[in-house]
């Protein structure tokens, strides 16, 4: 019982909440649509949560700095199009190149929002909504109406979606959700055993307590506006590989269900405290939402609102839990303290006994 204390009051307690609220969610959509735990809902359900995984990563770094990016949308769309857009015209370029420019290119408009908002002192979201429109008009201009189109890119991207990493019975682990969960491992490390990722928590705890000690906050929040820029290029990558046919609406309304993935997953919009492996609890529970709402006779307009009303419903279930967990917690806590008082007045007592 003391082991489970422990594990209950670190930050794994809203993770573990997030766990049950997604096993009810599950339940609940399985036992409305036919065929619901086939692998091949499986594949949708987990194609749809890299894409939102990869880029809730990058916007977990700017939450953590008491920030928000809400251009990640905008900028997945460009450099999907972008890089679809090369492989018309150079039909052999290398995968690694392709995801190095979509990157470069994600981490370049990032260094846009980085610069305002750490050097300009400009509010992140006035910063962030300015640029969603900024490089939404862009891509706009520069597909001048056009299309990519599945036909114009190499075979290794089109056949991507369809690799399979791992199998688990009839389950497959594809290339896509792989890579997700690459980028989760690597910035959970980051963020738990490196300088940098404890300089971000105590920047969003804190900014002026931060560049007090010496902690250059702003090159921070610059560096973490740059590696969601980034992150969000490489989703752009993945938009290219799965959907394959790109418009100048590519990732329109991605960085609601982005932002979602990371309130949900317990990741404090004011800063300070959070995860990566919340973000991507928080992701799967919005992916698969999503996922399944499509896969209702419910209309457009009651799906969006229907999302809205679960997000509330698990951020509150999820509340709720989190404070009755504390409440136990904190009695079992109080119980052991009045025990050790208690053990140390009979000590007391004894010795005093013991010396008359």
């Amino acid at each position: 019982m003391n082991a489970f204390s422990r594990i209950l009051r670190a930050r794994q307690m809203r993770e573990l909440s997030l766990l049950v609220i997604l096993i009810l969610v599950i339940l609940l959509f399985g036992t409305q649509i036919e065929g619901y735990f086939s692998p091949r809902m499986f594949d949708r359900i987990a194609s749809t949560v890299a894409l939102i995984t990869i880029v809730a990563v990058g916007q977990t770094l700017v939450v953590l700095t008491r920030n928000v990016d809400l251009s990640v949308g905008s900028i997945v769309g460009f450099t999907a199009f972008f890089v679809g857009k090369q492989f018309g015209i150079y039909h052999d370029i290398h995968p690694i190149l392709a995801v190095l420019m979509s990157m470069g290119i994600g981490g370049l408009m990032g260094m846009v929002n980085g610069l305002l908002v750490a050097y300009g002192r400009v509010p992140a979201i006035v910063v962030t909504l300015g640029t969603l429109a900024i490089y939404r008009g862009i891509l706009v201009e520069y597909s001048g109406s056009q299309s990519v189109v599945t036909r114009q890119l190499p075979e290794w991207l089109k056949s991507l979606p369809q690799v399979s990493v791992a199998r688990i019975g009839d389950v497959e682990l594809g290339a896509l959700p792989a890579i997700a969960l690459v980028g989760v491992i690597i910035f959970q490390f980051v963020l738990i055993y490196t300088s940098f990722g404890r300089r971000l928590y105590a920047v969003g705890s804190s900014p002026e307590a931060a560049e007090l000690v010496g902690i250059p906050a702003r090159r921070l929040i610059f560096t973490a506006f740059t590696l969601s820029g980034a992150l969000a290029g490489l989703g752009g990558f993945l938009y290219l590989a799965r959907i394959g046919t790109i418009t100048s609406t590519a990732g329109q309304g991605l960085e609601l269900q982005v932002i979602s993935a990371v309130v949900v997953g317990g990741v404090n919009t004011f800063g300070g405290s959070g995860s990566v492996f919340g973000a991507l609890l928080g992701a799967v529970l919005v992916g698969t939402i999503d996922q399944s709402l499509k896969r209702t006779q419910i209309s457009e307009f009651w799906k969006d609102a229907l999302m809205g009303i679960f997000i509330l419903a698990s951020v509150t279930t999820d509340s709720v839990m989190m404070n009755q967990l504390r409440m136990w917690w904190a009695a079992r806590k109080s119980k052991a303290d009045d025990k050790l008082m208690e053990a140390a007045a009979q000590g007391k007592a004894i010795a005093h006994d013991t010396r008359s």
